[in-house]
């Protein structure tokens, strides 16, 4: 298609609504609190303002607030949904009537706890399941109350929840101290504590940057088993950590990105777009450096991979 026709289509979309000649609204896009998903968002929401001529909006949210949005038709895009985690709200959205369409091409990821090579060697960590030894978990003890500190994730995350799940499944939630942080400060310090040669143990994720950066290795677990993962949202049931069990491997995960299923007949073009969307586990790793090491803003970094990136934007808007 060419550039004369996209924006002939896109600038359509304001009259061919309702009918009425009113200009459509914005395209909100939600900005979760991870690199790789605010780059994505940026990069979003350049195209579809370049490329397609549509008038975009951008809002950092909870990603449980970004769903929401979208159920309610008040955001229209996720940059990038992870399953398992939000399985069960994916599968309602997705129900009759659908409010949310998953984009076709996904990518792989993993989430684990994670230590360095090192912390492995000096404590013998090597399996989750040591944390809850309580000579173990001293090693990790950085404010002298006998138990370690283990970041768990963002408060905003839903890792985060299945991860305080996990470890009152295992049981290291009575010898580690389970710590929510924003990811540039936990990052912060796992890059301090290898700088030092310092123990750490932390919530880890794939594709991401920290395995390029250090010698990062994943703790043993048994392999998952779905009839050993009872997940209770905290927002549905006051006992959601009581009436919840995780004690096995997370099941293999991947992102997409996700969008409301009303754009597939308000906005084609963009639903098509969207769909078309094929990121791979090294872009992410890319945002992700770039954000949290190099310490750049995402739409700094969207701009830049736009500009690397030129032929594949093609592809997806043609």
């Amino acid at each position: 298609m060419t550039r004369f026709l996209q924006l002939l289509r896109a600038s359509c979309f304001g009259v061919c609504l309702s009918g009425t000649g009113v200009a459509a609204e914005p395209v909100v896009i939600g900005v979760p609190a991870w690199p790789s998903a605010q780059v994505t968002a940026h990069i979003l929401s350049a195209t579809l303002q370049d490329e397609l001529g549509v008038e975009t909006e951008l809002r950092e949210q909870g990603t449980m607030t970004i769903l929401g949005g979208i159920g309610s038709g008040k955001v229209h895009i996720h940059p990038e949904i992870w399953l398992p985690n939000l399985e069960a709200s994916v599968d309602r959205l997705s129900a009759e009537p659908a409010k949310l369409v998953l984009g076709q091409h996904g990518v792989a990821a993993s989430q684990n706890v994670c230590t360095t090579h090192q912390t492995r060697q000096e404590t013998g960590l090597t399996s989750v399941s040591d944390l809850t030894n309580p000579d173990i978990a001293a090693r990790f003890d950085t404010d002298g109350d006998g138990k370690g500190e283990i970041w768990i994730g963002a408060p905003t995350w839903s890792s985060t929840e299945i991860e305080r799940i996990r470890a009152r499944s295992y049981g290291y939630d009575q010898t580690m101290t389970l710590l929510e942080m924003p990811e540039q400060v936990a990052m912060a310090a796992v890059d301090a504590a290898a700088a030092l040669g310092k123990p750490i143990v932390f919530y880890c994720y794939g594709p991401h940057h920290v395995f390029d950066l250090h010698d990062v290795v994943m703790l043993d677990e048994p392999a998952h088993d779905s009839d050993r993962w009872t997940i209770v949202k905290r927002a549905d049931d006051p006992d959601w950590l009581t009436k919840s069990r995780a004690d096995t491997a997370w099941d293999e995960g991947r992102f997409h990105i996700g969008f409301a299923a009303s754009l597939g007949q308000d906005m084609p073009a963009v639903a098509t777009f969207l769909n078309a969307v094929k990121l791979t586990a090294s872009d992410a790793t890319t945002m992700s450096y770039a954000v949290e090491v190099e310490g750049k803003p995402a739409d700094q970094v969207a701009q830049e991979w736009i500009a690397a990136n030129k032929s594949r934007l093609e592809e997806w808007t043609k």
